[in-house]
């Protein structure tokens, strides 16, 4: 056993729209057990929204369940996904390294070892809080089926869609690379989109024909505000509706429906859990 006693400080959503920190005495870790400390927390925009506005369905209160959440939908509720920290104690071959871990929002925390996934002596730790993002990502790609020699527009340049244009860049594609453009509503995606490789609209309305789009073999939706291309994807609210008669893109839409951490189906045999995030 590892004695652990001192208090730490956590997250907890209180009440919808209302947190606070709270002080928790850290469990006595097991043998096999490690105690991480924190470096950096990632808030999912998006997922952690929903918990905190209260806006889960209870229909969805298993599924949006997290790995180390404590407490239920919705409040009182420590929820989060997104932590990198340093292996203070635990196997000895893992003491001093870095790795991220499926944990909520809290400065220090015991967890089995098998759960901490070692980071790479190249990935900076504050870049590594994009582990979740990334896994998001690479199952859009997925869903898209995107193949070598396709012009791929990504619509809605935050953290999943940049994520998803980088990848998609590294396919080979006529032009260098499948990547053809990012389509956001605010500037801020410009130099990212350069990186890749591809071009850049504002506004998004900009992806029609006159746009680019009519050259597009997969168009990647990766945000979901209401003013994008027409589209409306109302997460946390029922029911669904999803309005693409007028987004100008000649090609076939549609919506899976799964949660976003879970590989495709042709993909969950070989790519559940670590592979996927490593």
């Amino acid at each position: 056993m590892l004695p652990v006693s001192h208090p730490v400080r956590a997250f907890w959503l209180a009440e919808p729209g209302r947190g606070e920190i709270r002080s928790e005495t850290l469990p006595a870790a097991a043998d096999g057990d490690a105690v991480v400390r924190t470096l950096y927390s990632g808030i999912s925009r998006g997922t952690e929204s929903l918990v905190f506005q209260g806006r889960v369905p209870p229909s969805e209160f298993e599924r949006m369940r997290a790995p180390f959440q404590s407490g239920e939908f919705p409040a009182p509720v420590k929820y989060g996904y997104a932590s990198v920290g340093e292996i203070e104690r635990g196997p000895r071959e893992l003491e001093g390294r870095r790795g991220f871990v499926l944990y909520p929002h809290q400065t220090k925390y015991v967890v089995p070892a098998a759960a901490i996934y070692l980071l790479p002596p190249s990935v900076p730790a504050d870049r590594a809080v994009l582990a979740a993002n990334m896994e998001t990502a690479i199952n859009g790609v997925w869903d898209a089926g995107v193949k070598p020699g396709d012009h791929v527009v990504v619509i809605g340049g935050g953290a999943v869609g940049c994520l998803a244009a980088w990848l998609v860049a590294r396919i080979p594609g006529s032009d260098g690379g499948s990547i053809r453009k990012i389509v956001d509503q605010t500037a801020d995606q410009g130099l990212f989109a350069q990186a890749t490789n591809a071009s850049f609209n504002v506004p998004a309305r900009e992806i029609g024909p006159a746009g680019g789009a009519a050259h597009c073999d997969l168009p990647r939706r990766s945000r979901a505000d209401r003013a994008d291309t027409g589209r409306r994807f109302d997460q946390g609210k029922v029911p669904l509706s999803a309005n693409v008669s007028d987004a100008r893109i000649d090609a076939p839409q549609f919506v899976p429906g799964r949660q976003v951490a879970q590989p495709p189906v042709v993909r969950t045999v070989d790519w559940l859990g670590a592979r996927e995030l490593l």
